[in-house]
């Protein structure tokens, strides 16, 4: 008898949602495949972590070798030569002085460590992120999380001391601006902040998302991401980076925030960090960490060798691999294909995004208000005809393209055929 979810799901906490029901038995590259055999072509890969797609057979045999020699003996008390050696490469990978770096396991506990950290060197209370931002669902990362109030329910009121300006995206400026306004908009009402609600003195750090996840796939100008540098150097604040989505190459370099020519004081890292193995990082510079004195912050995991192994072998194949120059020429060529679809279906309001990091917008074509619901029918016929896809924003109605970095034109060609397709087949 085939094993399927439903006979399982009264063992699962309904609280960790499921966008599918599928049972997945193996990964290849781009594609998955169930118990039952069949073949998925998969644009989400763990939600941007598997940088190199599934089965890597680089990440797996270092893995493997790992494996043979120990899996943990815990960070805390033991060094592994796998885990310094990823400190060191993360180290000279990194933009400016950044290079002290605290391994942990999951994008949320690094988004917990940043802020901690923050109070810590800071000796400050207050903390920025910013409205339409996604940095994680335990609490202090939820405190910090403004792309979905239902996110929120039920866990009210989250930290204090947090506060929510408005990030540079259309769906929260006012209709009719363009990128250079709603960037002054947007840095006017920070500044607005400080007259009327915090000191700036009492303001640890902000944090935000150079190139935003969930909220939307939104890339910001960079006169706005230049103008909060600006401010964080004029008032002692520190700036986080959350780079765990559009970090390690996704964007078309390594960084994000080197798009914008910006170098944050600290940087969260995670997803593709370890090529499917589940690790975090929070990056920093020596002088700020140093006031992160012995015990102050910590975990069993973190740092573990086997993740570690499979970093390294991620960093080797980014350079083996010209990865950054396929995210460039990939992406470039995905987003004409989505200006295609977008001119061939009304449905598609708006197609965006930066390298491999795009992203289109489901609208009601007579007053390009969300369309949610157009959105799921089409997920639902893309899954039918065996593409895995993933929504975003905060209205629910957009689809993020989070391929593995070393996607073919095939592959792209591919899946974009589907969408297409299965737009049609419902009449979009």
């Amino acid at each position: 008898m085939p094993m399927r979810y439903e006979d399982y799901k009264r063992y699962l906490s309904p609280a960790l949602a499921k966008s599918t029901d599928l049972v997945i038995d193996h990964g290849e590259g781009s594609y998955m495949y169930d118990v039952n055999g069949e073949k998925y072509l998969d644009f989400v890969q763990g939600i941007a972590v598997n940088a190199l797609g599934h089965n890597d057979p680089h990440v797996r045999a270092a893995i493997h070798e790992q494996v043979d020699r120990l899996i943990n003996g815990s960070f805390n008390m033991v060094n592994f030569p796998t885990t310094l050696e990823l400190a060191e490469r993360i180290a000279q990978a990194a933009p400016g002085d950044l290079g002290c770096t605290l391994f942990a396991n999951g994008g949320a506990e690094a988004t917990d460590g940043s802020l901690k950290l923050a109070r810590a060197y800071t000796r400050r209370p207050c903390i920025i992120a910013f409205k339409g931002s996604f940095h994680g669902r335990t609490w202090g990362a939820l405190s910090v999380t403004g792309s979905a109030a239902h996110y929120r329910e039920s866990y009210q009121p989250g930290l204090p001391g947090v506060y929510f300006p408005t990030y540079p995206q259309k769906d929260l400026c006012p209709k009719g601006m363009d990128a250079e306004e709603r960037s002054k908009f947007c840095l006017d009402e920070l500044q607005q902040l400080f007259d009327y609600l915090v000191e700036p003195t009492e303001v640890a750090a902000i944090i935000m998302e150079p190139v935003q996840g969930e909220g939307g796939y939104f890339v910001p100008p960079a006169s706005f991401v230049q103008g909060v540098r600006e401010i964080c150097d004029k008032y002692g604040i520190l700036l986080i980076f959350d780079e765990i989505q559009s970090g390690y190459g996704r964007t078309g370099k390594m960084w994000a925030g080197q798009n914008f020519g910006v170098t944050p004081d600290v940087m969260n890292l995670g997803k593709a960090i370890a090529g499917g193995m589940p690790m975090s990082a929070i990056v920093s510079t020596e002088k700020i960490m140093a006031k992160w004195l012995p015990g102050m912050h910590g975990g069993t995991f973190g740092g573990n060798p086997v993740a570690a192994a499979a970093g390294l072998a991620v960093l080797d194949q980014m350079e083996e691999q010209h990865i950054l120059k396929n995210v460039n020429e990939k992406g470039a060529y995905l987003a004409g294909k989505l200006e295609e679809l977008q001119k061939a279906h009304p449905v598609v309001g708006d197609v965006r995004g930066i390298g491999l990091m795009r992203a289109i917008e489901f609208d009601h074509p007579e007053d390009g208000s969300p369309a949610p619901e157009i959105w799921t029918t089409v997920k639902a016929q893309c899954l039918k005809n065996h593409m895995i896809t993933l929504n975003c924003g905060v209205h629910g109605n957009g689809m993020r393209f989070a391929t593995r970095l070393n996607v073919t034109t095939d592959e792209l060609d591919e899946g974009v055929g589907i969408l297409d397709r299965s737009m049609s087949e419902l009449g979009y």
